[in-house]
């Protein structure tokens, strides 16, 4: 027989995280274990007691980088009540540390034997994700005076994990066996402690024993700092309210120090898979998170901007000028087999590094910024004319130089996801729709401050002159008369690719679309192929490729329609808007207020419940900033940085009738939006 299969629960803080089942154990799956900085340092973490098996009671998620287990032992006959309380308290950080306590609640001694088995397979996250792990170099495995010690070595590259103990055990390689007797009504307690070897860094867990209920994250905030930053907010609708707390916790342990030593801290991509800095993640992700001020931004910008390149590398699809896509640091990208250290495949990090540059100026009002990254900023719009322009047609558009890079490099990236509506796939260099309005926007926006933040007047009107007639060319190539809607693509022969998909409804966000051609946009992306009760699918169910359960074929992707609901309000559709909002919530609460990275695309009235799409990231950070996008666009929420005030303009959907966010982080002050279903208000803190 199989290995049961009991659920999983994530710990983490930042880079480092632990996933577990639901009594605790790391069982050598695939997305088992404790990882740092894309490796997994153990793969096997594993508690028995008396060989038999545990009895789960309870499992909670304490704080995003804690986790308390409740368990018995399965004692024989149906009957019998447990005498041994099993108690696991885990604290992920800079390693791991986890108390264990053991309490006899029988009239006699127990005598309890306490086995616990660890092993790791130190492989690259990439490794794990696909299941292929072949190592190249030698694990071993060693006991010392009070601890064990796991070590991987090939050539210059050393990692090792050690776990010490608190109480004296017996120690074998990769086993730690305690004997104990425990009184009647009494305790026994052990502390493990897990600490990690990268190279010459040494990472020691940031918590102590027994410090469950006491533990904070070494950030610049720690969580409670972190949401008692973070506006209030108070409805009448308490899913809304749950969702957005939920949200707000989740974005804190997104937060990581993407090198040591870094002082800007970004948001991981999400659990498990993109635990590391993404440029279209993190910029989206700012985006959505205005809300709670341009800090996530400001610190996003930064930590992409010092890693923009400067030359050109087909390995790496790097060009001068560009935002990476992905950085990693596991062994693949140590060598050089894979290349993520950075990887520049992205189509749209370096456009969209420009729109959240200027959305972080609406918010704080100052040209601090601009000017600060003024350098970065001019090499990104070089790199739309000199480099994303690759045949001079006027659009952006990809086409991999890498041996290992990605076909697509928009953001749905997967190899099948632009494709013709009879299902055939579409031919590079693509130049994806959605890109052009980042693109339009990208240079509106700038147009409007680069006279004044860089004294470079020539340059605003440039820009100011290429948005219109950008939107001019793109309203006539990729509208189809026929459909009456926008296209995905064109790809390499200038083909429209005419599948339907949602990226027509991004480019509402972006304001490229003509007004004219707004409502026939809207009409598809609330008919029944697109709209299906709980969001705006990923593609057509027309189309030939579709599926509910392909990742960007027929999916729902919050973050997706959190930008198709800003452009919604942007172009005056507030009532298509709202309804999308209420069902995006109500879909949270089957996902524990938690909205994942996408779920399946199935009729809201054939399944009645959101369908989880089964390797979908949660947490997931432009999923989980979606409901902060939502509120900023439910109550019609902007920045005016001359008179450096907020302005709302609400229409709540149902069943919202008073919505109140106190504490609105905008021009370094902090502002209460109050909401009802007849009036609104903002009053400066």
């Amino acid at each position: 027989m199989g290995q049961e299969h009991i659920g999983e629960l994530s710990v983490l803080d930042g880079s480092t995280f632990f996933v577990s089942d639901l009594r605790g154990d790391a069982l050598g799956e695939r997305t088992h274990g404790l990882f740092y900085r894309d490796t997994r340092f153990l793969s096997l973490f594993k508690i028995e007691v008396d060989n038999l098996p545990l009895r789960i009671l309870s499992v909670h998620e304490v704080d995003y980088y804690s986790a308390a287990f409740f368990m018995s032992r399965e004692l024989p006959g149906l009957a019998t009540d447990p005498d041994l309380s099993i108690v696991r308290h885990r604290f992920v950080g800079d390693g791991m540390h986890e108390d264990l306590i053991l309490t006899n609640y029988s009239a006699s001694t127990l005598n309890v034997r306490v086995v616990m088995t660890f092993e790791s397979d130190f492989a690259d996250l990439f490794e794990t994700r696909s299941g292929r792990i072949e190592k190249r170099g030698k694990t071993g495995s060693e006991v010392r005076a009070d601890s064990l010690l796991l070590s991987y070595e090939r050539e210059d590259y050393r990692l090792h994990t050690v776990i010490g103990f608190e109480q004296t055990a017996e120690l074998k390689p990769g086993r730690a066996v305690f004997n104990v007797a425990i009184e009647p009504r009494g305790q026994w307690k052990t502390c493990i402690n897990i600490s990690l070897v990268s190279g010459k860094e040494k990472i020691r867990p940031k918590y102590s024993c027994m410090a469950f209920g006491k533990a904070l994250p070494q950030m610049s905030q720690s969580l409670d700092e972190w949401k008692e930053n973070a506006p209030e907010l108070e409805s009448d609708w308490g899913l809304l309210n749950h969702t957005y707390d939920r949200s707000v916790v989740d974005l804190a342990g997104l937060r990581f120090e993407v090198e040591p030593g870094d002082t800007e801290r970004p948001l991981a991509a999400g659990l498990p898979w993109f635990m590391a800095l993404f440029g279209r993640d993190s910029m989206i992700t700012s985006y959505q998170s205005m809300i709670l001020g341009p800090v996530i931004a400001e610190s996003s910008l930064r930590a992409l901007a010092c890693r923009q390149a400067t030359d050109f590398d087909d390995y790496h699809d790097r060009e001068p000028g560009k935002i990476l896509h992905e950085l990693r640091f596991g062994e693949l990208s140590y060598f050089g087999e894979s290349p993520h250290n950075p990887y520049f495949g992205s189509i749209d990090s370096t456009i969209l590094f420009l729109i959240v540059l200027h959305e972080a100026y609406l918010w704080s009002g100052d040209f601090s910024l601009l000017r600060e990254l003024k350098k970065e900023a001019r090499a990104a719009l070089a790199w739309i004319d000199d480099y994303g322009d690759q045949d001079s047609d006027g659009y952006v558009e990809y086409k991999k130089r890498s041996s290992l890079g990605l076909d697509n490099q928009c953001w749905k990236d997967s190899s099948n996801s632009v494709q013709f509506a009879d299902g055939r796939l579409a031919e590079p260099p693509i130049a994806a729709a959605e890109v052009q309005g980042y693109v339009y926007d990208a240079w509106s926006r700038l147009s409007g401050v680069v006279g004044e933040a860089w004294g470079d007047e020539e340059l605003a009107s440039s820009l100011h002159g290429k948005a219109a007639a950008l939107k001019e060319r793109f309203n006539r190539d990729f509208w189809s008369d026929k459909g009456r809607f926008f296209v995905q693509a064109l790809d390499g022969e200038k083909q429209r690719v005419d599948s339907m998909t949602s990226n027509m409804g991004q480019l509402l966000w972006t304001g490229i679309v003509d007004q004219v051609k707004a409502k026939p946009v809207v009409n598809h992306l609330m008919a029944s192929a697109m709209w299906s009760g709980w969001g705006i699918r990923t593609m057509s169910s027309t189309s030939g490729g579709y599926s509910p359960i392909e990742y960007h074929n027929g999916t729902i992707w919050p973050h997706d329609n959190s930008l198709i609901i800003a452009g919604l309000v942007r172009y005056g559709f507030k009532v298509q808007a709202a309804q999308i909002i209420s069902a995006q919530i109500e879909a949270s609460k089957y996902f524990s207020n938690r909205l994942p990275e996408a779920f399946a695309g199935y009729d809201r009235k054939e399944t009645t419940f959101p369908v989880d799409y089964p390797t979908a990231c949660i947490p997931q950070a432009w999923a989980a900033a979606a409901p902060l996008l939502f509120l900023r666009s439910m109550l019609g929420l902007e920045p005016d940085p001359v008179r450096r005030e907020l302005s709302v303009k609400p229409l709540l959907p149902p069943p919202i009738k008073h919505l109140w966010l106190r504490g609105v982080h905008a021009f370094g002050r902090r502002f209460d939006v109050e909401a009802h279903a007849e009036s609104s208000e903002v009053i400066e803190e």
